[in-house]
């Protein structure tokens, strides 16, 4: 009964009313699509990725209160994937986006985190997320959110540590 009621409170969510609050949180999906890629065209693609499936799934959504915290995880898959995929190969490319020097030693730091471990500092730092938002969208407790997160802080200050001696 319980589900019956969660498809029927969904179906009043139109394709132009999902397609609207997508577009809406379009600028953040970048961010964090640029966040783990550090490329325009690949944090481009993985939006486009994570729209066109948000867009095949929203139906399946539980809460409507909660649409942009799903796509948010919806982009993190998809940026995880695609440094995947990527890892495969080894490219050489011309950067044509400069970062100021501030930017580029924090995109540097994250490169020595795993995919999953920069989802934490991600969501903190560049999208200001509280630790009970970042246990939504990764689907874990808060406690749990704060031991990795500080866990993974640690790692960072003990690789900048390393950089600087």
């Amino acid at each position: 009964m319980g589900v019956y009621q969660l498809n029927k409170a969904n179906a009043s969510l139109t394709e132009q009313q999902f397609s609207d609050r997508l577009m809406g949180c379009k600028e953040r999906m970048y961010r964090i699509a640029y966040s783990y890629v550090k490329n325009q065209q690949d944090a481009l693609e993985i939006v486009s990725e994570a729209s066109y499936k948000a867009f095949l799934s929203y139906k399946k959504l539980e809460s409507l209160d909660y649409v942009e915290t799903w796509i948010a995880r919806i982009v993190i898959n998809c940026a995880i994937d695609h440094l995947r995929r990527k890892k495969k190969y080894t490219y050489i490319e011309d950067s044509q986006h400069s970062l100021t020097s501030a930017d580029s030693n924090m995109y540097e730091a994250l490169e020595v985190l795993k995919p999953e471990e920069r989802s934490f500092i991600i969501l903190k730092f560049f999208e200001g997320q509280r630790f009970k938002d970042i246990a939504e969208v990764l689907s874990l407790s808060e406690n749990t959110v704060k031991s990795k997160f500080y866990r993974i802080l640690n790692k960072l200050k003990l690789q900048l540590t390393r950089k600087e001696g």
